[in-house]
Parts: structure tokens; sequence; C-alpha cells
């Protein structure tokens, strides 16, 4: 019976131990992402100062570095949400007790984890991934039957189509929604608190 219980134990860690596992791995890819998106948006900046300052400027600069920008700041968010240094009000839980914190702190990840689906989910709903298969990939049919038109506008300079762009959406509410199932985990002991190399200390005190 005792190992009976035992083995069902370490089932029941399986899960939570591979999904930290996983956003253990995820997130030192995000490290280096974020640290080629700095690269990338400074030699962006650095190379429309000098082409401006003798008199060729090239067009399509200005348009990458936003996008670089806004690269950068998803993933960063998404690091952050692992590394718990996301913005959080403390007047409030700072008052309670080491247990009352713990609950509230499990409460405050688990509406990353709620609204990390509910922008998933959305994001299905407007890139519908069903629809334009439907449509055999065709971009113009798919716009005239559902006036969905993110698979037929092309950016103003760099002429990418958007959705390219607008990737980073989706795949921001997977791995925000990852780091935060991480994080419960962790909240709730079912798996132990995993040091993150390379990073600043976690934010324990803070209910985020």
């Amino acid at each position: 019976m005792n190992n009976q219980a035992v083995v069902a134990g370490s089932r029941s860690r399986a899960v939570p131990e591979a999904i930290v596992a996983v956003s253990g791995r995820l997130l030192r890819v995000e490290h280096r992402a974020i640290q080629a998106l700095m690269f990338l948006l400074s030699a962006l900046i650095l190379l429309n100062v000098v082409t401006r300052y003798t008199g060729y400027p090239i067009y399509w600069i200005d348009e990458s570095a936003v996008y670089s920008v806004v690269w950068l700041t998803f993933i960063g968010a998404s690091a952050m949400t692992r590394m718990r240094l996301d913005f959080a009000v403390t007047m409030l839980t700072e008052r309670f007790s080491a247990r009352g914190a713990a609950i509230f702190r499990v409460i405050a990840t688990l509406g990353v984890v709620l609204f990390g689906i509910a922008l998933g989910v959305m994001c299905w709903l407007w890139l519908d991934p069903v629809g334009i298969a439907q449509a055999g990939f065709d971009a113009r049919d798919y716009a005239g039957q559902s006036f969905n038109f993110i698979y037929t506008e092309r950016t103003q300079t760099l002429n990418w189509p958007t959705w390219v762009i607008y990737l980073i959406m989706p795949l921001f509410a997977f791995t925000m929604t990852l780091h935060a199932l991480a994080n419960l985990f962790e909240d709730l002991g079912l798996v132990a608190k995993q040091e993150l190399p390379g990073f600043a200390a976690n934010a324990d005190g803070v209910v985020n």
C-alpha cells in the first residue's frame, strides 16, 4: 500500500516537474533572444544615426526598430513572469501573515495563468488558423469570406506580412502561461523552488 502511494505521488509530481523543466529551458532561450534583440536594436539605432548624418537615410530602419522593441517587450515580459519581476501592488498583502501572503500569491499566479489562457484563446480566434486552412491558405479568399484582413496586410516599409509580426502575441500567451504554471506549482509546493542562473534574484517577498 505504501509503495502504491509512493508511485501515485511520483506520478502526480511528474507533470509539474516536466512543466517546470520546460519553463527553465524556455527561460534560457528567452534570455538569449533578449540579448540578441537588444544588440539588434542598438545596431539599428546606430545605423540610423550614421545614415541620417551622412545624408543617406535608410527608410526601413525605423520600422525595423519598432518591431524589434515590440518583440523585445513581449519576450522580456514573459521572462519577467517566470522570474517574478513583474509589477505588484503590496499595500494590502504586506500586512498579511506569511500564510496569508502565500495564499494570495497562489491566487495572483492563478490569475496570470487564466489571463494567459484567455489571451491564447483570443489569438486563436484572431488568427483563425482553421479558417485560413479551410480557405486553402488563400489570403484574399479568406478575407472576402471572414472580413479578417490580417493575412492580406503588409508592413509599410519592410513589406512583410503583418501576421508574421503578430505571431509574438500567441507566442507570448503560450510562454507566459507556461511560466505562470511553473510559478504556480512552486507556490503550491508541488515542486521545489528552482534556481534561475544568469538572472536577477526572484522577488520572494512580493505577491505578484
